[in-house]
């Protein structure tokens, strides 16, 4: 039968007699069958080699599909549950669901559904039969991916406080490239918009005729107008998620033009801009959730005054009018300087170290600088209100739920280390920002993973530099649908918690992980390769607390990009999965020393589906590559 389908699907194209490579690729495109170039030109040219010529007959046509198609590993899987070695009827479909794939819910409806999915040939999908042709497809597809179907939707509940979640949150949006001479571009807002981002940043400066400009102060990095940005936000804010977005704002203006910047946010975004309380409920005892705020663009920056005064002013004509924050209770929080060291301050990396030995540290003078904040801007913050970190004891007595800190990744890192208790219990009361430090000029990132241990909502990272970092923040998104909000563990979530990542105590879940790691396919080839070859090896790493971090390698497959065969397992415990997050890396080894980066994918532990599984693989810049993946087998409990 499964000769007959492929017959008459291919024969079409050879009415006019052989076809050549292009023919070739055509024809795979219009079976829907996944190819990288290089794979097929070289599984092409073998196939020729054998007559002279350029050009391919059906049967050598065939003899192509069959070697990128026809999997030995998937063959082996449909042979033990086929009951002829062709075919595999509904019930042993169900058979191998439940036992193989850990599917212990599914039932003959189940098996039905997925036959009439991905049975290409009419006659066998009639017989309520699956053929090794349809049984490929359904390996090959999404259902079948290592990340778990029900996560790739909002499954979590979304009527929790907004502290009680992980917010996907960038640093910098409006910078494409490095902190001092780098292009502002709108499209940084497009691109981490349309990735679920939900946390902008915004530096605000005073431009030439009255109109704000965003760039990055005391540096070379080009300018954009506020409006444009705006404008860019207005279209994009709710394309990839529902959820609400935060614009945190690092304001640098004067009141004249922060009128301007108010102006815009109302006549820009209309009906999207939160500017009131919901339902007009100044009850500040509890921070409103995601649902709640559903398509709302919330805006953070300092306040003057309290919400009821806002509220009051809400009728009057207060233009031009103005209100002092003094430093103590504003953010001069490095998010003033939130940043890059200004371009004078710049020396070369030795002699500010010779710098740092020679001279004790100036002392601090405590100066309180005091910032005006137009009455118009300092309205429109409702929830998010940027506040001064002093000290987890002072938040504990004086913050109130609807402000904010942001805090620098070093003194973060020194909290966390020295005092994670009191860390964890002030980020489950507050939102909590955290920023890279200025001495990152190309934009460089720090790992995530330690602030989310200790509870941060908003750990900010430059979403235009590749890299680990960003992988771990693309791979913890991916859940809940992708919508840039994720439900904090409860441990995580209560005041009161005895959790640390250095002692996770009674919190533990211990998790057993197997993973086989059996094959490879169509991996991309080494760029040092003429043909389609590489020498792959990967690498499976473990993020989470400090005692679950972890990293396993597979021997090196000699000369093979296209099929490599690993069958090599890996075993990991893990005492905290619902941090945990999981990175599979394939790598080309060139030498010893020096490995070529071909693809990862990363995802959270508690999304890993069971049983046979084919991992997708994403470029450095996160895209999928859609003809490679690696292939596995995994276990827990």
């Amino acid at each position: 039968t499964s000769h007959t389908w492929f017959w008459s699907v291919i024969q079409n194209d050879f009415k006019t007699g052989n076809i050549d490579l292009e023919g070739c690729m055509r024809l795979l495109e219009k079976m829907q069958i996944n190819f990288d170039e290089d794979h097929l030109k070289h599984v092409f040219k073998k196939t020729t080699d054998k007559h002279t010529g350029d050009i391919i007959s059906m049967d050598d046509f065939r003899a192509i599909y069959r070697a990128l198609v026809h999997r030995p590993e998937f063959e082996e899987l449909f042979k033990a549950y086929s009951t002829d070695g062709h075919i595999l009827p509904d019930g042993q479909l169900l058979k191998f669901l439940v036992k193989e794939q850990f599917q212990t819910e599914a039932n003959e409806t189940t098996a039905l559904e997925i036959i009439m999915k991905y049975e290409p040939i009419d006659e066998v999908r009639k017989r309520r039969q699956m053929s090794f042709e349809g049984f490929i497809r359904y390996m090959n597809s999404d259902e079948c991916s290592i990340f778990k179907s029900q996560h790739k939707t909002v499954y979590q509940d979304m009527n929790h406080p907004l502290c009680d979640y992980f917010i996907s949150s960038s640093h910098n949006t409006y910078l494409i490239a490095d902190q001092l001479l780098g292009p502002s571009h709108l499209w940084g807002y497009t691109s981490a918009l349309l990735k679920g981002c939900r946390c902008l940043e915004i530096d605000c400066w005073d431009g030439n005729n009255n109109e704000p400009i965003v760039y990055h102060g005391h540096t070379l990095t080009s300018k954009i107008p506020f409006r444009s940005v705006i404008h860019v936000i207005d279209k994009y804010a709710f394309m990839s998620s529902a959820y609400p977005l935060v614009l945190s704002l690092e304001n640098h203006c004067s009141p004249k033009q922060q009128e301007v910047m108010a102006d815009c946010l109302k006549s820009i975004l209309g009906d999207k801009l939160l500017s009131t309380p919901i339902g007009g409920e100044v009850d500040m005892t509890r921070l409103p959730s995601p649902e709640a705020l559903k398509f709302k663009v919330l805006i953070k920056n300092k306040k003057v005054g309290t919400l009821e005064q806002s509220l009051l002013r809400m009728d009057d004509d207060y233009r031009g009018e103005a209100g002092e924050v003094s430093d103590s209770d504003a953010q001069s929080d490095s998010e003033d300087t939130d940043d890059t060291f200004p371009i004078q301050r710049l020396r070369s990396p030795s002699k500010r170290k010779a710098d740092r030995r020679s001279s004790p540290p100036p002392q601090k003078k405590l100066k309180v600088k005091k910032s005006k904040i137009a009455l118009a801007l300092s309205d429109l913050v409702v929830y998010t209100k940027s506040q001064k970190f002093v000290s987890f004891e002072y938040s504990l007595q004086h913050q109130q739920v609807f402000e904010n800190n942001s805090i620098g990744e070093s003194q973060a890192r020194k909290f966390a280390r020295l005092s994670a208790r009191e860390f964890i219990s002030h980020t489950a009361r507050f939102i909590t920002r955290i920023y890279p430090k200025g001495s990152r000029m190309t934009s460089s990132n720090y790992n995530p993973q330690e602030f989310w241990n200790v509870g941060c909502q908003m750990v900010a990272l430059n979403f235009q530099t590749p890299g680990t970092q960003m992988e771990l923040q693309d791979g913890k998104f991916l859940d809940n649908g992708g919508c840039g909000y994720v439900l904090k563990p409860e441990f995580l979530r209560d005041r009161n918690t005895t959790f640390t990542p250095r002692n996770v105590g009674g919190h533990s879940k211990p998790m057993s992980l197997s993973i086989r790691l059996i094959s490879g396919h169509q991996l991309p080839p080494s760029s040092m390769s003429k043909t389609n070859k590489a020498d792959p090896k990967v690498q499976i790493e473990i993020y989470g607390v400090p005692e679950d971090q972890a990293r396993k390698k597979s021997s090196v497959i000699k000369s093979n990009a296209l099929c490599p065969k690993w069958n090599e397992t890996f075993s990991f415990h893990i005492q905290v999965p619902e941090l945990a997050m999981i990175r599979f890396c394939v790598e080309d080894e060139i030498s010893l020393a020096n490995n070529e980066f071909l693809g990862q994918y990363t995802l959270p532990v508690t999304s890993l589906n069971t049983g046979y599984r084919n991992i997708p693989l994403l470029s450095k810049d996160g895209i999928k590559l859609e003809s490679a993946s690696l292939f596995a087998h995994v276990w827990y409990y």
